[in-house]
């Protein structure tokens, strides 16, 4: 399993921002088979992870005609900066009570 960790510095988070954020949460669920995409923000900063099954699986979400209107967006309008790392999960457990 593969994780993508997106963090950013938001300079505008406004109503098309927050749509368009739901809009790629669900189209990459839907469409690519991500199989967990969580958000966190603190002030301006802002961290998102999901988890894909294969690096295609992520690569097939990077050039998604709709996901690439939305990066465009995002350098435009919405981040001052942003990094994108992928990494290999290669151990996981948790506690549950």
């Amino acid at each position: 399993m593969y994780a993508v960790i997106f963090t950013a510095i938001i300079k505008e988070n406004d109503e098309e921002y927050l749509d368009m954020a739901n809009c790629m949460r669900a189209i990459a669920k839907e469409k690519y088979n991500c199989l967990d995409f969580q958000l966190m923000s603190d002030g301006e900063q802002e961290i998102a992870i999901s988890y894909w099954p294969s690096l295609q699986h992520i690569e097939n979400w990077k050039n998604d005609p709709e996901h690439i209107k939305a990066q465009a967006l995002g350098r435009q309008r919405w981040y001052d900066r942003y990094k994108v790392q992928i990494v290999n999960i290669e151990r996981e457990y948790e506690f549950k009570v």
